[in-house]
């Protein structure tokens, strides 16, 4: 069984699409990043996470050995006493079963975890449903754990969760991959059934084009297959790697394509102190121009906010995008350490964060860079 039909197993016999109360119906179920259940609860959509009691995370409601929460954005808002009252019903839904359903996960080859720092794995699904209901969106993540290990991903403590809760030994961020090497028959598959949407290569889990895609080739195998299809979906991916020039020729051939590179401060001392295993921002910036000039639709995401000149990463990043996503630090996970250096301590500050992006929002703008918050650039967005 893979882990998701665990997650399901919780709920007993209530599949997707049946209700778990009245007006409370389960949509869907996902172990991309975390243990995640969907609910629609009385026409809203609210997300509920489970974590093991052990790690003593924010919670709404618990069981003897599960930790239940709400998660809400500014996409999807949640109303609070709406949150808390849906965590209740899973807890007690989940309470009886949780013992069965743990004692199964442990025992279950497919799912266990071993030590092995590259995993090879099949999976049996594959695109998964975000985004807000009125601009859905698939993330595809052909590997999970990245390589490039940036120390404030907060993607760690969610996939460190799910490795604590199948026996997996702890492995430190940046030092493990899981390799989806049936990805790119899974999406053909998937392509041919599911409503199209637009499709996010989504660094969360791992950036597509880390180390190993250069030996592996599976984000270029996708994007093959994306490109073949008689409708390609249109893709955005988000990388910090240089490596993305190489499938010039697939993003070309996909009509609605739009590559993202992280650039976070202009200083490449300061990208070095945070991002040591990324490409330098040079390379970044130079990538980004080859591909605009190439035809490619080009943007940037800035998260967190790092030290560095407002105006002149402005003038950069207008010569070589269209637009760019802001966003400040959410927390520091395995970076405290890096922000403690004297030298960049006041960009944990959130202050600091917010006046950063407010001054480099202002800067783009006025530079013809549109600005951008959520999850897709505009050009992406249902019209």
């Amino acid at each position: 069984m893979e882990l998701r039909d665990h997650l399901l197993a919780l709920l007993g016999p209530i599949a997707i699409g049946d209700p778990l109360a009245p007006e409370v119906r389960l949509t869907g179920a996902s172990t991309e990043l975390g243990l995640r259940l969907t609910f629609v609860a009385h026409g809203r959509e609210i997300h509920v996470e489970l974590a093991p009691a052990a790690d003593g995370s924010r919670h709404a409601a618990r069981t003897p050995r599960l930790l239940v929460a709400y998660r809400a954005s500014d996409a999807l808002p949640v109303d609070p006493a709406a949150g808390q009252a849906l965590c209740a019903l899973v807890a007690a839904r989940i309470a009886p079963r949780e013992d069965a359903v743990l004692a199964a996960i442990a025992a279950d080859p497919d799912v266990l975890a071993d030590a092995a720092k590259i995993r090879e794995v099949e999976v049996a699904r594959l695109l998964e449903l975000a985004g807000a209901p009125d601009a859905r969106f698939y993330t595809l993540s052909p590997y999970v754990g990245c390589l490039i290990g940036c120390r404030f991903c907060y993607a760690q403590s969610r996939l460190a969760s799910v490795r604590r809760l199948v026996g997996a030994p702890p492995i430190a961020w940046g030092s493990w991959v899981d390799v989806r090497v049936n990805a790119p028959e899974i999406l053909a598959a998937e392509l041919a059934t599911l409503p199209p949407h637009p499709i996010k290569f989504c660094p969360i889990v791992s950036d597509p084009y880390h180390a190993i895609e250069r030996d592996r080739g599976l984000t270029r195998r996708c994007l093959a297959v994306i490109a073949a299809h008689p409708a390609p979906s249109p893709v955005l991916l988000l990388t910090r790697s240089t490596l993305i020039e190489r499938d010039v020729d697939l993003l070309a051939a996909i009509p609605r394509a739009i590559v993202g590179m992280s650039v976070p401060t202009l200083d490449d001392d300061v990208r070095a102190h945070f991002e040591p295993r990324g490409a330098p921002i040079a390379h970044r910036l130079a990538t980004l121009g080859r591909l605009r000039a190439a035809g490619i639709e080009t943007c940037a995401v800035i998260q967190p906010q790092l030290p560095g000149p407002v105006d002149a990463l402005a003038d950069a990043l207008a010569s070589c995008v269209r637009s760019v996503s802001l966003d400040i630090l959410r927390g520091e996970e395995g970076a405290a350490a890096l922000f403690d250096d004297p030298r960049f301590a006041h960009a944990r500050d959130p202050g600091w964060q917010i006046a950063q992006r407010a001054a480099l929002a202002a800067a783009l703008v006025a530079r013809g860079v549109a600005v951008w918050d959520g999850e897709l650039p505009s050009s992406l967005l249902p019209s």
